[in-house]
């Protein structure tokens, strides 16, 4: 088994207590020399300023490669396009370009009137300003707003066409899911990194809500196995030995990069990292 090229995915603090957090959870997974680590942007828009700021921080103190999340809700074309400008000047070339998720309540996405009217017209966009390394997300299980058993695949390929570099995926609970979708990709002609998305499983009850809300395929097996972890005060060492056996899986089957959402609580995180070979690089003034 290859040890895996990793990236993370933090949010944005919302309160004191948040940015303490982040900042503990920065301090514990750098170490493991992150290829990037990317900043996300709250649903309807709503941590439009905390993730500028927070991508701008982090960059200039962490020393890692900072991707910022960049939607289209609730933002006309040129405002969209000015908080790229911000995130240029601030040393940060790496967007994770995504039409963003509708505020609560909402009921589905609506476009602004003076908007992009979906990812691909944003990745259009930041393509032609020649600013930007630009990834996308992607859909190994079926998007809850999908049309047909295809048009996941359809979208991506459309997204790459525009410029895109590299695809992130959807977390997903079983390997073979995204081996399916890896083949149905290839067959359609998309041969840019199609890196999986991984979901450590902190809370079983919040990662169930999760993956409802997403579309995400929830085996029953997964589900039966928690409900008997929890009765025996068990779930960590599940969670654990789940994360690290689907992210073997993965590796056995070619995949070499492995993109973790940590919900901003580093642990388990770091310990299917470390299961899975992956070494903290000591810098040489920490040698004694």
């Amino acid at each position: 088994m290859t040890t895996p090229e990793i990236s993370f995915e933090f949010f944005p603090p919302q309160n004191l207590e948040a940015s303490f957090r982040l900042w503990d959870t920065v301090q514990v997974l750098s170490p493991l020399d992150p290829r990037f680590v990317s900043v996300t942007y709250g649903a309807g828009g709503t941590t439009r300023d905390l993730t500028r700021d927070a991508v701008a921080t982090l960059h200039k103190s962490s020393g890692l490669n900072v991707a910022a999340h960049l939607t289209c809700v609730n933002a006309s074309r040129a405002e969209t396009l000015a908080i790229a400008d911000q995130f240029a000047s601030a040393g940060v070339n790496d967007i994770v370009a995504l039409r963003g998720d509708p505020p609560k309540g909402a009921g589905g996405f609506t476009q602004h009137e003076d908007g992009f009217a979906n990812s691909v017209e944003l990745i259009e966009a930041l393509a032609d300003t020649g600013k930007f390394n630009i990834r996308v997300g992607a859909y190994p299980d079926r998007h809850p707003e999908a049309t047909g058993p295809d048009s996941d695949v359809d979208w991506l390929k459309r997204k790459i066409d525009a410029g895109a570099s590299e695809a992130l995926t959807q977390f997903f609970f079983e390997a073979d899911t995204f081996f399916r979708f890896r083949d149905k990709c290839a067959k359609a002609g998309i041969d840019h990194v199609l890196t999986p998305g991984i979901l450590p499983i902190e809370n079983w009850k919040g990662a169930r809500n999760f993956a409802r809300r997403c579309g995400t395929v929830i085996p029953q097996w997964l589900d039966d196995a928690f409900e008997t972890a929890m009765r025996d005060s068990r779930e960590d060492l599940l969670a654990t030995a789940i994360c690290t056996e689907l992210c073997s899986e993965l590796l056995d089957g070619g995949v070499d990069k492995l993109h973790f959402y940590t919900m901003n609580r580093p642990e388990l995180t770091r310990d299917v990292c470390h299961a899975l070979g992956v070494a903290p690089k000591v810098s040489l003034e920490n040698v004694a």
